[in-house]
């Protein structure tokens, strides 16, 4: 299996590429600026400059990017581009999302961005993009997307035990009553999805058990 990470140097895209590339895949990450990942194959290219000729053969792409204040919106563009790039193809697109619009109620009304009471707004504005690539994702039909929401705490360097649950569109809650996960297990997540294949246009969630 051919894996590209975009965004790959981002502390998401890190441990992505090094969970791919232990497990024996393929894996190629495309960074914008010197190569910080594990992977062997590298594309220096910026997101928004990629084309179909540089994705074509993938298997997988992986859309980590990441963006804050005013380039927020960029995790939106940046959706929008490589869905544009691989509609049409086989090539699936994973994308790290947000649990900014996973539902707290079983009725499906009430989102996390809803309770979201004195949240600074340099969050808010992270967590409304990342929602607004998923609302732009429902609407594709042309390609193969899956939308990974981390749990509503997502620890960059909390330890990888090497579990998770999975679930979908409602936020989860792990044994301890939180919804937390690591960036190391959702690697792990992830990268059992592009395995898989199991999800396609579909948004999942990770938390840990």
């Amino acid at each position: 299996m051919k894996i590209a990470v975009v965004a790959a140097n981002g502390k998401a895209g890190q441990l992505i590429v090094k969970e791919a590339v232990e497990r024996g895949l393929d894996v190629t990450a495309i960074v914008r600026s010197a190569n910080k990942t594990v992977a062997q194959n590298v594309l220096v290219k910026d997101t928004f400059d990629l084309t179909a000729d540089d994705l074509r053969g993938f298997d997988v792409v992986v859309d980590a990017l990441g963006a804050f204040g005013p380039h927020a919106s960029d995790i939106y563009k940046a959706t929008e581009h490589l869905t544009a790039v691989l509609k049409g193809t086989d090539t699936r697109l994973i994308v790290v999302g947000g649990a900014g619009s996973l539902y707290v109620d079983d009725t499906h009304t009430t989102t996390v961005l809803d309770t979201a009471v004195g949240f600074p707004e340099e969050a808010i504005v992270v967590v409304k993009a990342h929602a607004h690539a998923l609302a732009g994702l429902r609407e594709v039909r042309d390609a193969k997307w899956t939308y990974v929401s981390p749990a509503a705490e997502f620890e960059a360097d909390g330890a990888r035990t090497g579990e998770y649950q999975l679930g979908g569109d409602q936020m989860l809650l792990n044994a301890e009553g939180k919804s937390v996960i690591s960036y190391a297990d959702y690697a792990i997540a992830l990268v059992d999805e592009a395995e898989s294949g199991a999800h396609v246009q579909q948004r999942i969630s990770v938390v840990s058990k």
